[in-house]
This record gives structure tokens, C-alpha cells and sequence, in this order.
């Protein structure tokens, strides 16, 4: 939400908030044609009220009002921003968009948003604008018009293209108040907004057709927070582009891409460096291949890499980690608990292995762990938990939990080929430097095994919450 500004009158915030958080364009109804922000801006000035000490709780949003729409594209036919723009729109896409103007005007709007025509899309800049904003200018919406165009009766909603498409989960989760309506623009119930939670049916078939819990659905919070959790909700969805399976959860988790079709998948592994600047380790609770990232194995592919059976949703209550994305990777500070490999079988072909690892805590023998690695030899690698949700204040021991959230970190045995003896150097080489053979072998740093989702440990006959103290050693 655009707040006040210290010092800032309401005629400043108000002409702030139309320049900034509305959409470029909007389709005005009484005639369908296109204003921008300034006619908007001209329309609504005289709704703003003098500055007045005594009375307060003006806000832009509650004065400039339109309605916006969510649907599923027609693989052609939707009118264009060129065709609206020439007065020359016609077919089934434009019956579509009358249809939900005549729904808005029932909303005493005079103003309506469409993303088929409102956008120029032959200009880069305001294309880039738009898909960055447009989680906002929806949460900003009067009213957001969902047509569901596969439905009839609620219990149809759930198999309806519209659950399944990328776009339309911000376009569910970020307005305040939604309607309904079915293919035949009949209202799907009798309620204002449909995302009142007194819409019991409606709203339950919802979470049913989407897995997203109830509350989220009323009143969702953008953050870069409960990623696993949310990246479940867009595993099982679409897009036709393979770029805005990134930009459509920008708005989802608060964070900002510059906008660059053509780049692939670059752009998901964009977005999640992006969310890792928030420091929340439920980014890394996914399992399966990663990306092909420059420099880190940390980056999943995509949103399907937090679905399965077996996920379990990480509870993070600790403070957001310290991440720093570097040239040879992801760095990230940990509590590390060695492992006793116990036993270690091998499977699949040479040149793709998989190995079944079984192992014991060497601090807490009581703790075990069975997981798969891609490749190593326990005779050549050490294995470790790594604890994510440690505290740590300043000139403090770092403390964990009773139950504490992990990764399963690996480091390889560094042979020092140089040990051999035709490169071993003399002390006659240097002047004044007494010189040692170097280590037969030591180990590269630790890395998260490849694939593995987050775990949860529990310290044995240990409260949950309890807290404790460790060595730095």
C-alpha cells in the first residue's frame, strides 16, 4: 500500500500515488476509450479534500477507483492496444472485454483495466513497467472481474484453465476484492466480493482447486518469505513463455527483475537470487536438478523443484541468513554437524551414478540420516549437517534449536598433485625463505549435495524450542 510521505499534503500524495501506482492507461466506460495517468489524474483531483489536522484518514486508493480483469487469453482474437487505440476492435476477444466493462459500471467505477489492450507492447520501456508493476496495479484494483471461462457452476472452477495458468496466481492473490463470474458472465454467488470469507463455498473450492490455505486467499502479504510454500502454489501452472514463470512471481515474493525475453531460464535463477536477498532458507527446501547456474548448485531450476509427496514445508522462525551470491557460488554461514558415513551403496551406470548414503552424527550418534548423492566416495569425502536456523548475536556463541532445520553438505578430498617430487621446490629457489613439502591432500570447501531438500533434526530428550550454545569449533 502507497503511503503518506512525511510532511506531504493530500494533494501531493494523491498526484504521487496516480503517477506511480495505477496503471499507464486506463479504458474509460462511458465511451471505451483509452486515458492515461494525467486525464486520470484531472478527473479525480477535485475528490481531494483540503489538509486538515483534525481530519485525517484520506487515501488516494479510496477516491481512484477502476476495475481490472482476469481471464484466460483465446489463443487469438483478443483486441490489441493498436486496434483500440484505431477504434477498429471486433470479434469474440471484444465482446469479452465489453462484458467486463458492463460488469464494472455495476461497481460505480468509471474506469477499467485489461491486459490484452492497455499495454503498448511494441515499446520495451512500458512493457518493463508493466509486468513489474502489475502486481501492484492489481492489489490497488476497485474491484478485479475474474471471467472463468470453462465454468458453469462452482464445482466446475476446479478444472477450470484459469487454476492452472502462471499470471493468474497473483492476479487471485493480489487484489483486495475479486468477483466471480462464469462463462456465461452469470455471477458464480449471490456476495459482492468473492473473497470475503463468508463466501464459504466459493472460497473453499478455491483452496481446494488451488492448495492455497484460506487465509492467504482472503488477505495475502507479498514477501520473499514461505518460499517452498509458495512455489508449490505455481509448480503446477503454465506459461507460454518461459521467461514469465519468473516475471509472474516477481509481485508474489516483493521483488523487482529487469524484464529480458529471450533469456530463458536465466530469468528464474534471476528471481531467485533476487528472493535471496531476503535470507530466508525456505528458498533452498527443494530437491531434484538444479539450474544451470554460472557459479552455484544452490539454484533450483524451476517452481516444480518444490513440488513432490515427500516435501515437507521448513518452519523458519530465525532471523533472514547472511547470502552472498560470489563468482565460485552461494556463501552462506553455517553451524556445521559432522557425519559417520555407515554404509554407502552404489547404483546406476558409471557415467551417471547414484549412491544410497546412510550416516550417523558423530555429535549426536542418536541422529541418522539416509540420503542420495550423485556422486563421491565416502573414502575420498567428509559429510556434514549444516544447521540454516541458528541465531547468532554479536559477540555470542552461535545457539541452535532442539529441532533445528539442515542441509547435507559434502566436501571433496583436493589431491596436491604438486606433491610430486619433480615439482617439489628447493630451498636454494628462494633467498631467505625456509620452505616446507606441501599436504599430500586437503579438502575443498563445503557444498550442499546436489538435489537434496532441507531436513529437520531433533536433538534427542530436547524440547523443541530449547536453545543452546555451541563452539565455533
Amino acid at each position: 500500500m502507497d503511503h503518506r510521505k512525511e510532511g506531504e499534503s493530500n494533494l501531493d500524495w494523491f498526484e504521487r500515488y496516480v503517477m506511480n501506482e495505477i496503471p499507464i492507461r486506463l479504458i474509460r466506460l462511458s465511451d471505451m476509450t483509452f486515458v492515461e495517468r494525467n486525464n486520470v489524474k484531472k478527473h479525480f483531483r477535485g475528490s481531494v479534500p483540503e489538509d486538515n489536522p483534525v481530519q485525517r484518514g484520506y487515501w488516494p486508493s479510496n477516491f481512484v477507483k477502476y476495475a481490472i480483469l482476469s481471464h484466460r487469453w483465446l489463443d487469438d482474437g483478443e483486441p490489441t492496444y493498436e486496434e483500440m487505440k484505431s477504434g477498429t476492435p471486433a470479434g469474440v476477444g471484444y465482446e469479452k472485454l465489453k462484458k467486463f466493462c458492463e460488469k464494472a459500471q455495476e461497481y460505480n467505477v468509471e474506469f477499467a483495466w485489461s491486459d490484452t489492450c492497455c499495454i503498448d507492447k511494441t515499446s520495451g520501456t512500458e512493457l518493463d513497467e508493466s509486468i513489474r508493476a502489475m502486481f501492484r496495479w492489481y492489489r490497488n484494483s476497485e474491484i478485479c472481474i475474474v471471467h472463468l471461462a470453462q465454468t458453469e457452476i462452482i464445482e466446475d472452477m476446479v478444472d477450470d484453465e484459469w487454476m492452472r495458468r502462471g499470471w493468474t496466481l497473483q492476479e487471485l492473490l493480489a487484489p483486495v476484492k475479486m468477483k466471480l463470474f462464469n462463462k456465461h458472465w452469470m455471477p458464480m454467488t449471490g456476495a459482492a466480493d468473492d473473497k470475503n470469507l463468508e463466501a464459504t463455498e466459493v472460497m473453499k473450492t478455491l483452496e481446494r482447486a488451488t492448495h492455497i490455505p484460506l487465509m492467504d486467499l482472503s488477505r495475502f502479504a507479498p514477501s520473499p518469505s514461505k518460499v517452498d510454500i509458495r512455489m508449490r502454489w505455481a509448480a503446477r501452472r503454465k506459461t507460454t513463455r518461459v521467461e514469465d514463470v519468473a516475471y509472474s512471481l516477481m509481485g508474489i515474493f516483493d521483488v523487482g527483475l529487469r524484464i529480458t525475453y529471450g533469456e530463458g531460464e536465466r530469468a528464474f535463477c534471476r528471481l531467485i537470487e533476487a528472493i535471496l536477498q531476503g535470507g530466508n532458507c525456505s528458498v533452498f527446501n527443494w530437491h531434484g536438478e538444479c539450474a544451470d547456474h554460472h557459479s552455484s548448485l544452490a539454484i533450483p531450476r524451476s517452481p516444480q523443484n518444490f513440488a513432490g509427496e515427500a516435501f515437507t514445508p521448513v518452519d523458519w522462525s530465525a532471523e533472514p541468513l547472511e547470502m552472498t551470491t560470489t563468482s565460485l557460488g552461494l556463501r552462506v554461514p553455517l553451524v556445521v554437524f559432522p557425519l559417520l558415513v555407515t554404509s554407502f551403496t552404489s547404483r546406476g551406470v558409471s557415467w551417471a551414478p547414484m549412491n544410497d548414503v546412510s550416516a550417523e552424527c558423530l555429535l549426536c550418534p542418536s541422529i541418522k540420516i539416509d540420503f542420495q548423492c550423485v556422486s563421491g566416495d565416502p573414502n575420498t569425502a567428509h559429510y556434514a549437517l549444516g544447521i540454516v536456523d541458528y541465531l547468532l548475536e554479536s559477540g555470542v556463541q552461535p545457539q541452535i534449536r532442539g529441532r533445528s532445520t539442515c542441509f547435507i553438505l559434502r566436501r571433496e578430498r583436493q589431491y596436491n598433485w604438486c606433491s610430486i617430487n619433480i615439482c617439489q621446490p628447493k630451498p636454494s629457489d628462494f633467498i631467505g625463505l625456509k620452505t616446507v613439502s606441501p599436504p599430500e591432500h586437503g579438502y575443498c570447501s563445503w557444498k550442499k549435495v546436489d538435489g537434496q531438500s532441507l531436513i529437520t533434526i531433533n536433538l534427542p530428550n530436547t524440547p523443541s524450542e530449547s536453545i543452546f550454545y555451541v563452539s565455533r569449533g
